[in-house]
């Protein structure tokens, strides 16, 4: 498997290599050549344990590479040692059945957010890449974060010899709990910095940095976002796990499609998917759920990619999103490289660009999208909990939403999975407000929220109110670089 940047295919990297870069040269993203050879073998789906779905997704999309030797066992104890102890139980994806649809609770890791799936499993792999590569280079993760990537990366890298993580993240951007679960992170190795501005502000910065950073000798950069293929790639096995559940419970037969409602932001969940169906994972519909915030929505409407409009601080923030970096990829998959770049030089000079006609109906024939406003938000938390028993966050309630919607509209009568991405513990004052139940602070809103509900607190937000602050460190969007400058060349890392 050869891995080539979406803006010139002649960049071409092995899967480790593509993993330790995680960002291609040109500022493109890493895809692999062809989904040809990386076909998942669906006849032997339904008696594959969790972790063999893990293992036998990276060994497909990382084969011929020294990373695992072509060896199956080896890359199931990478998983292994990833996921071993970290989650709740073994079903690190669950479903549940909520009225005619099924939520998968992608939520049950150490910091209550889907990204755990993969943030527990990068380190891993960038361990085996290394060693794949003979690469003795201190690697340094530097990622942005609209909430959730940050904590998960941080739980996932914490005290990894031989890496240092920085994360950035917008200072008035995410929930209270999630910043104290960035900032009370005591590794070693960590450095956790807010930014006046937003994520957009942040994710910018972060890619200026690995476009013009001078690194010393024996410094190498990588990323934890999804621009990352290792921070991608474990996402795909939640879709056949999925799919595997819903067989077992007799509710599909094998080539059923089943259709997936996914909370966007990045587009690195929803794109996890579209990868399964490359795969060969019968999928229907990808929907694609936005908040008000609602870039991808018109995109997908219109085929107008379009930046320049007001940015909403809104009830979802891991979704305050205007630059969705992984569509990168899903252009690249349909019009090709040259044309990618040039939608993304466009993107980047003028705000904006236009899709060709051919291009869109390509995409909408595989893709529906929606967008549901902060109000809605609300209602379809109550309105879920008292009908159907059911407590989601505020994201899954964006995602339940729009299903609503779209079901209504369509008639579509396939299987529909919604992921939701976050416990709702981790924003506890917006379900209490949704619920109509009074509060104090946030963190008092957690115990409000259990009290009334029953519902069990995650063990890692259990008194996170209490949890010291370590990092405490703000900079403006333009000394990004000059701060990360310092980290990287300083043999002191954190006093």
């Amino acid at each position: 498997m050869w891995y080539l940047s979406t803006r010139n295919q002649k960049i071409q990297k092995t899967p480790s290599q593509a993993v330790l870069q995680g960002i291609a040269d040109d500022g493109g993203l890493y895809m692999p050549k062809s989904f040809e050879n990386a076909q998942f073998p669906m006849e032997k789906l339904s008696g594959l344990t969790n972790k063999e779905i893990s293992a036998t997704v990276l060994s497909l999309l990382f084969s011929n590479d020294k990373m695992f030797n072509n060896n199956f066992n080896e890359a199931l104890d990478a998983v292994s040692r990833a996921y071993d102890g970290k989650f709740e139980n073994e079903d690190f994806a669950p479903l549940a059945k909520v009225a005619d649809a099924y939520v998968m609770e992608l939520y049950h890791g150490p910091t209550c957010a889907f990204k755990d799936v993969a943030l527990q499993l990068l380190p891993q792999l960038i361990a085996c890449a290394k060693k794949a590569t003979d690469m003795k280079d201190e690697i340094v993760i530097l990622t942005a974060t609209s909430g959730d990537t940050g904590s998960a990366a941080l739980s996932g890298f914490s005290n990894v010899d031989g890496v240092k993580i920085i994360v950035f993240y917008p200072k008035k951007g995410i929930s209270a709990v999630q910043e104290r679960q960035m900032v009370s992170v005591d590794g070693k190795n960590t450095c956790v910095v807010s930014v006046n501005g937003n994520f957009d502000d942040a994710q910018s910065g972060v890619k200026n940095i690995f476009a013009t950073l001078e690194l010393p000798k024996g410094v190498k950069l990588s990323s934890a976002n999804s621009i990352n293929i290792g921070r991608l790639a474990p996402q795909v096995a939640y879709y056949f796990k999925a799919y595997r559940d819903l067989l077992a419970e007799n509710r599909i037969k094998m080539g059923d499609k089943v259709n997936f409602i996914v909370p966007t932001g990045n587009f690195g969940d929803i794109l996890a998917g579209y990868f399964a169906k490359q795969m060969g994972l019968p999928v229907g519909k990808l929907v694609c759920a936005s908040n008000e915030n609602k870039v991808l929505t018109d995109f997908f409407e219109n085929g107008v990619y379009n930046k320049n409009r007001e940015f909403h601080v809104t009830k979802s923030p891991s979704m305050d999103i205007l630059i969705s970096s992984n569509l990168e990829r899903l252009l690249y998959l349909t019009c090709g490289a040259e044309k990618c770049a040039s939608y993304m030089a466009e993107l980047k000079e003028k705000g904006e660009y236009k899709l060709a006609k051919e291009e869109l109906d390509k995409i909408r024939s595989e893709f529906d999208a929606g967008f549901t406003d902060d109000e809605e938000t609300l209602k379809v938390i109550k309105s879920v909990y008292e009908k159907n028993g059911y407590l989601m966050d505020t994201h899954t309630a964006v995602a339940w939403s729009v299903y609503e919607k779209w079901a209504k509209e369509t008639n579509n009568t396939d299987v529909s999975v919604v992921l939701s991405t976050a416990s709702p513990y981790k924003f506890s004052s917006s379900v209490m407000n949704a619920l109509g139940k009074d509060y104090g602070s946030e963190f008092d809103a957690v115990n409000k929220l259990n009290a009334y509900t029953g519902a069990k607190i995650p063990a890692s937000l259990v008194n996170i109110e209490n949890k010291p602050i370590v990092h405490n460190v703000t900079v403006e969007k333009d000394e990004m670089l000059s701060f990360v400058d310092k980290m990287v060349n300083t043999p002191i890392w954190r006093k």
